[in-house]
C-alpha cells in the first residue's frame, strides 16, 4: 500500500500525533510519500523508520499508484487536498488536528485504528459532489473547482452589495447583502451554516444557496437541485467584489459573467465502518447531550 500523507504546516503541539502516523504506518509495511514543503519541516523533527518519498502535488497521482491521501489538520486541509486530487479518484482520510472537523472526523486518539481499519478493509469510500465555476474572464486557473462552496462577498466597503441571481436562466431574486454562498451539500455545514442555512445529507444532490446579511428579512435559504445552473450578475458603490471557491480567492468586478453547476468529478472520501454521518452530527453539534445534567 502507499499512501501520502499531506498537511500544510506543522504545529509543535501535534508531533507526538505526527511521529505515531509515521510508527503506525511503518509497522503495516505502508509506504509514505509526504508533500515536500510538510517534508521539510519534519526533517529533524519526526523520526522515520523507513525511507518517506515526495509528493509533488497533482501530477504525481498519474505516475504513482496511491491508494490514499492522509490528511493532518482540519476540514481546510482536506479542501487544499482535494485540490490536488482533483478527477484522479484517490480517496482521503482525515485525521483531525483542528477544531470542529466535519470532514476530518478521525481524532488524535483514534489514528492507530484507523490506520488499521484502512489495511483490513474495514472502511467504505463515499463520493462528495463538487461545483464547477463557470466565468468569463477565466477565474482559478485550471482548478475552477470547490467541495465546499462558492461565494460573493463586498470587499473594499461597509456598504452592501446587489447580487442579481438566476436559475437555468430564469430570474431567481434580487440580493441586498453582504454577499452570497452556493454550498455543496458537504459544504452546508460550513460558511452556510454560520449564516443560517440548513444542513443537507452528503448523497443529497443539492445546492443550498444562502445570502449573507441580507437586508430583506423575509430572504431565506434555498434548496435547489444540483442539476441546475445558478449565474449571478453583481453591482455595488465599488468596482470590486471578492469571488471564491473554499479556501482560495479572486477579485471580481461587475463586468464578470458567473455561474455554478455540479462538477464534473466527486471527490472521495474514507468512511470508517464504525463512524456515519449521524455520528459525526452528534458528536460535533452535541446533539442529544443535556448539559443540565453534568
Amino acid at each position: 500500500m502507499q499512501v501520502v500523507v499531506y498537511s500544510q504546516y506543522l504545529k509543535e503541539g501535534d508531533l507526538p500525533y505526527v511521529q505515531e502516523l509515521f510508527d503506525v504506518l511503518a509497522s503495516h509495511g505502508i509506504v509514505a510519500y509526504v508533500n515536500t514543503p510538510y517534508l521539510q519541516e519534519l526533517q529533524g523533527k519526526v523520526d522515520f523508520k523507513t525511507t518517506v518519498g515526495r509528493f509533488d502535488g497533482y501530477l504525481d497521482f498519474r505516475t504513482k499508484p496511491f491508494d490514499f491521501i492522509i490528511t493532518l489538520g482540519g476540514d481546510g486541509t482536506i479542501l487544499a487536498a482535494a485540490i490536488q486530487v482533483r478527477e484522479m479518484g484517490v480517496p482521503i482520510l482525515g485525521i483531525n488536528l483542528g477544531r470542529l472537523g466535519f470532514l476530518a472526523t478521525v481524532g488524535k486518539d483514534q489514528i492507530a485504528t484507523a490506520i488499521g481499519l484502512l489495511v483490513e478493509g474495514g472502511y467504505t469510500v463515499g463520493e462528495r459532489s463538487t461545483l464547477h465555476l463557470e466565468s468569463e474572464p477565466t477565474l482559478f486557473g485550471n482548478t475552477p473547482f470547490a467541495l465546499n462552496d462558492f461565494t460573493i462577498l463586498k470587499r473594499d466597503t461597509s456598504s452592501m452589495i446587489t447580487i442579481h441571481a438566476f436559475v437555468n436562466g430564469a430570474y431567481l431574486n434580487t440580493y441586498w447583502a453582504d454577499g452570497i454562498v452556493v454550498a455543496t451539500p458537504t459544504g452546508s455545514t460550513g460558511y452556510s451554516l454560520s449564516c443560517g442555512g440548513p444542513i443537507v445529507f452528503p448523497d443529497s444532490n443539492n445546492f443550498v444557496l444562502t445570502p449573507v446579511a441580507p437586508h430583506n428579512l423575509n430572504v431565506r435559504p434555498l434548496v435547489i437541485a444540483d442539476s441546475a445552473t445558478i449565474s449571478f450578475e453583481v453591482e455595488g458603490r465599488t468596482d470590486n467584489f471578492l469571488c471564491t471557491l473554499d479556501s482560495r480567492h479572486e477579485i471580481i468586478t461587475s463586468d464578470n459573467k458567473i455561474a455554478v453547476r455540479r462538477g464534473d468529478f466527486p471527490i472521495k472520501v474514507v468512511q470508517l465502518l464504525d463512524d456515519s454521518f449521524l455520528d459525526t452530527m452528534r458528536k460535533k453539534l452535541n446533539w442529544g447531550v443535556d448539559l443540565r445534567n453534568h
